[in-house]
């Protein structure tokens, strides 16, 4: 027998609020009425100065819907979802509704089971390649989002793209104003439920890395580390710019994640470029001939990673 609406909406809920965003900042809010769900941008949690545009947390935002969407067919329902609804409220993302009674698959309910399981992981990776049927997969979990992932390995753009990396990292380590927006959401007590805790920080890297991992580890007293010296990059596109393709991207950005999840792939994340307007310009140029990019991707096979804390459905929830 299938469970009552507000059991499944609860569920769905709570599997929205697993999503990836930067630092942890979980940017939304939701709105349950009945069989339909709004999702809100959240401002507060939006970063001024490496998001004030809001670029990344809408990306976040895209993947929480995603979870959403995946739990919900995970219980065998559906989501009837309808981006940017509201032209004179730009902060409410998404209206889902709940419909239906259509029994999942088992693919769909893997891919539910692994939200729980996805994190960010900031540590070295194996020095072991992604194999073409891997990347088929992920590739085909993006587009079924309409999103479009581009695998970068060696190459003059893998270069470039290295470089637009650790010249932000350079760029945002500079900024006083970065650095204490940074700061605000790092560490804490244990029972902080979100921003990184030390424990996901990951170590920093050896000199002479070739990918520059963000620079959490000013407040990590782990060790620097060795990391692989290759790592494949994943680039997220999209046909064109704007809010609602930043939703799609974030979307299908998190199907593949999750899709990674499920097959053993450690994935973490290389926003600095795209917080930075220098490096955000390059790297939009260098893939201007395929669509607007959102993201980078890094991923390959890690071990076990430290977590992040998620905040209680009870506590991003608007009572209507």
């Amino acid at each position: 027998m299938s469970a009552s609406t507000p059991v499944v909406i609860a569920k769905a809920l709570a599997a929205a609020v697993r999503a990836p965003s930067p630092f942890n900042t979980q940017p939304w809010r939701f709105e349950v009425q009945g069989q339909v769900i709004g999702m809100r941008l959240d401002r507060d949690r939006v970063l001024a100065v490496a998001d004030p545009d809001a670029r990344e947390a809408r990306l976040s935002c895209g993947a929480a819907l995603c979870n959403l969407r995946v739990e919900l067919r995970a219980q065998d329902r559906v989501g009837l979802v309808d981006l940017l609804p509201d032209r004179a409220n730009p902060d409410l993302l998404a209206v889902v509704r709940v419909a239906g009674d259509r029994s999942a698959t088992v693919t769909e309910r893997q891919l539910a089971s692994a939200i729980a399981k996805r994190h960010t992981n900031r540590h070295p990776f194996l020095d072991k390649p992604v194999p073409t049927p891997a990347r088929t997969a992920l590739a085909s979990a993006a587009r079924a989002e309409g999103a479009r992932l581009v695998f970068i390995d060696a190459s003059a753009r893998y270069d470039l793209l290295v470089e637009l990396i650790g010249r932000a990292e350079r760029v945002q380590d500079g900024d006083g104003a970065y650095q204490h927006e940074m700061k605000r959401w790092l560490g804490g007590p244990i029972t902080r439920t979100d921003g990184v805790p030390i424990d996901a920080m990951g170590p920093p890297p050896l000199a002479g890395q070739l990918v520059t991992m963000r620079s959490m580890y000013r407040r990590n007293p782990l060790p620097p580390r060795l990391f692989e010296q290759q790592p494949l990059l994943i680039a997220v596109l999209t046909p064109a710019a704007g809010p609602r393709y930043d939703l799609i991207a974030g979307a299908g950005m998190q199907r593949a994640l999750l899709t990674a999840c499920a097959s053993g792939l450690s994935t973490s994340f290389l926003s600095q470029p795209f917080e930075v307007p220098a490096t955000r310009a390059e790297l939009g140029e260098a893939f201007r001939a395929e669509g607007e990019v959102h993201t980078l991707l890094r991923a390959g096979y890690g071990m076990a990673a430290g977590t992040t804390p998620r905040r209680d459905v009870s506590e991003v929830t608007i009572q209507p």
